[in-house]
């Protein structure tokens, strides 16, 4: 941690911007920020020396902290536009929170470069999707019930909290392949992403206690500096993502959501080689 105070700055500089795009982001595809900031945070660890063995869970843990008062904020925004399906977050309650629980004590044993593999496989899935979306790749007309929800709240809660995401492009995916509007499903993503990061960042700070090798200011698997330089400039960003999403079209949002997944899947692909 010994660095040069422009050197310094210059991180701190890259946080700020970091927060900005991942403020506009959360409110433009409904998702915490996570698929931005942890490749951001896992770079900036690297420059500043944090040791490989915990870059990757620190980077997670980090970004489920952030995506906190983000979805918090993102949900506000789209529940005072009547988009969010609260029926159906409602019913996640208690299935979300519980993949939570169990990606936590996941990550108290997978390797850095397993969270690295599971996030960019993810994003790449999801993205190819996207991309050469059909309007007949539709899994049925409605969502299902109990206990099918149930069980697909949990695999979101669990492979979201994972790879540090708020759950937003999961249950984009989820949704729209029953056939949700897309805009509704960035809506309800945002709530998602609330049940999702409380109890994930806590998680993790469980998961990292006592950890060795960890930098300054950490309390288990979250970085405080990290956290606290980025979380008030994604706060007043996220707003203009969400006016952003409502004006634009169904297919462009996929698109872009999709060119933005598969790219974030290849750096970090490229970083496991």
């Amino acid at each position: 941690m010994d660095l040069p105070t422009g050197e310094i700055a210059a991180y701190a500089a890259a946080m700020g911007v970091a927060g900005a795009v991942t403020g506009f982001m959360a409110g433009l595809f409904g998702i915490g920020g996570g698929a931005i900031l942890v490749p951001v945070f896992y770079q900036i660890f690297s420059l500043f020396g944090v040791e490989e063995a915990v870059r990757m869970h620190l980077s997670v843990g980090s970004s489920l902290a952030v995506i906190v008062p983000t979805s918090l904020r993102s949900c506000r925004s789209h529940f005072l536009r009547g988009a969010v399906d609260m029926k159906l977050l409602r019913s996640f309650v208690i299935a979300v929170p519980a993949g939570v629980v169990a990606a936590s004590v996941t990550a108290a044993l997978i390797s850095s470069a397993g969270l690295m593999a599971i996030f960019s496989a993810i994003l790449f899935t999801v993205g190819l999707r996207l991309l050469f979306n059909r309007h007949d790749w539709r899994i049925g007309s409605n969502i299902p019930g109990n206990p099918g929800r149930s069980m697909i709240g949990f695999v979101i809660g669990y492979l979201s909290t994972l790879i540090g995401i708020g759950g937003g492009i999961l249950n984009n995916t989820f949704m729209t392949l029953f056939g949700r509007p897309i805009h509704q499903a960035i809506a309800t993503s945002a709530g998602v992403g609330v049940l999702i990061s409380v109890p994930g960042f806590l998680g993790y700070i469980w998961a990292g206690w006592a950890v060795p090798g960890l930098p300054v200011a950490s309390t288990g698997y979250v970085n405080w500096i990290a956290v606290l330089l980025v979380s008030p400039i994604t706060l007043l960003i996220a707003p203009l993502g969400v006016s952003a999403a409502h004006a634009l079209k169904k297919r462009h949002l996929e698109i872009a959501f999709g060119i933005f997944a598969v790219g974030i899947s290849f750096r970090f692909l490229w970083s496991l080689l």
